[in-house]
């Protein structure tokens, strides 16, 4: 069944209608899975395979277009009618004769949808080339537009019933990156305890399991830390070497990331711990700027002012919009804490903050997750923010 309320689902179809009247947009065609859980529940390992939601402004109903294998598992996360979850034959599944967005053209016609001005995510990482160029074969008395990112800005704002999933989240990740610095140390190889850390991100805590994270555990050792998306070896760890931790815990692909830095040994560099402490200042001044009305560029400001008064700048933004995700991101790619970003903070706004200082041959990494309130924010997790130091 789906895992929130038909009234829910409902609700947030009908802001994604508001935005597609704005864009002149008669149907949209949602290929995102995040998006299509968003909409109608589908929770399904999938989206390697083409599957859609259509969404039109005469259905009351969206319609869940995928793989026939995959329309009972439609059936058991949605809360979609039997008429709208339809499954294409499995021959059209990585077959050079037909490609699956044939058959949602089908969908299309016999709803009456074919001469429509028809909404496409052209960025999403699951609609391909191919997928488009059948779409527009098939449909030739169709209008086409742009609509990346329609219902990505309509998911920007949770509810109270994603936001309690997202702090469940953060009680999860809390246990994540103990287990995390508990297991990290000399002599043990890397993979092993990336093993422990994966299996307490999925048993979760006593009250309520976790759900696979949208990016694996990102741990850089030693000089690989002045950059972040490495993830592991089989190598021992040595002594005397700084781990990056960016992770993350999932409840029902809701997520709560968290990001610290481990240095193995009794003798960090002076550099090391001077730049962790203004990092950390410079995350709790930013923190303490968040409230609903300020402006995303604001936030950042306060944390550029903070990092200039010891010499450093950061080119790279400094936190993004996120929550409910699949693989290979758990951002919204949608609003940004950086130069040029205006868009308004409101409450229930979800954001990763990741202050990560990447050198030449080093680096430092330290983040929150945390939701907009009326007057500040709420982190979903509650962790010391510094630079840990096991001997």
């Amino acid at each position: 069944m789906a895992l929130f309320s038909t009234e829910e689902y409902l609700g947030r179809i009908d802001r994604t209608k508001e935005r597609m009247a704005v864009a002149g947009i008669d149907v949209l065609i949602v290929a995102d899975p995040a998006n299509m859980n968003y909409l109608t529940g589908y929770d399904g390992w999938s989206f390697y395979v083409h599957q859609v939601v259509i969404v039109a402004m005469d259905a009351v109903e969206p319609v869940w277009v995928g793989r026939g294998m995959d329309a009972n598992g439609a059936r058991h996360t949605t809360f979609l009618k039997t008429d709208n979850i339809i499954g294409y034959p499995d021959h059209y599944v990585q077959s050079l004769e037909r490609h699956p967005m044939d058959f949602v053209a089908d969908i299309i016609q016999q709803r009456g949808w074919d001469k429509k001005r028809i909404g496409l995510e052209m960025d999403a990482y699951y609609f391909t080339a191919r997928a488009h160029e059948a779409l527009r074969k098939d449909l030739p008395n169709a209008t086409f537009a742009d609509a990346n990112l329609l219902v990505s800005w309509v998911r920007c704002i949770k509810s109270d019933a994603e936001i309690e999933y997202m702090k469940q989240a953060g009680k999860i990740m809390e246990k994540v990156m103990q287990t995390a610095i508990d297991v990290v140390a000399p002599g043990v190889r890397e993979c092993d305890a990336v093993a422990a850390i994966c299996q307490a991100q999925i048993a979760g805590t006593s009250e309520y399991g976790g759900d696979y994270t949208a990016i694996v555990p990102m741990m850089p050792v030693g000089e690989k830390t002045s950059t972040p998306h490495l993830t592991w070896t089989d190598e021992p760890y040595p002594d005397e070497v700084a781990v990056n931790l960016e992770l993350a815990a999932c409840r029902h692909r809701y997520h709560s990331p968290l990001a610290r830095t481990l240095y193995l040994g009794s003798n960090p560099p002076r550099k090391l711990t001077d730049t962790a402490e203004v990092v950390v200042e410079g995350l709790d001044a930013a923190l303490n700027a968040i409230r609903s009305g300020v402006v995303c560029e604001e936030v950042e400001l306060v944390w550029r002012k903070i990092i200039a008064k010891a010499g450093l700048e950061k080119e790279s933004r400094i936190g993004y919009s996120m929550g409910l995700n699949y693989p290979p991101d758990w951002g919204e790619h949608t609003a940004s804490l950086r130069p040029g970003d205006k868009t308004v903070l409101q409450p229930n706004m979800t954001f990763h903050m990741i202050l990560g200082m990447w050198m030449d041959d080093w680096g430092f990494e330290c983040s929150e997750s945390f939701r907009v309130t009326e007057n500040g924010c709420e982190t979903f997790a509650d962790f010391p923010r510094r630079l840990f130091v096991k001997s």
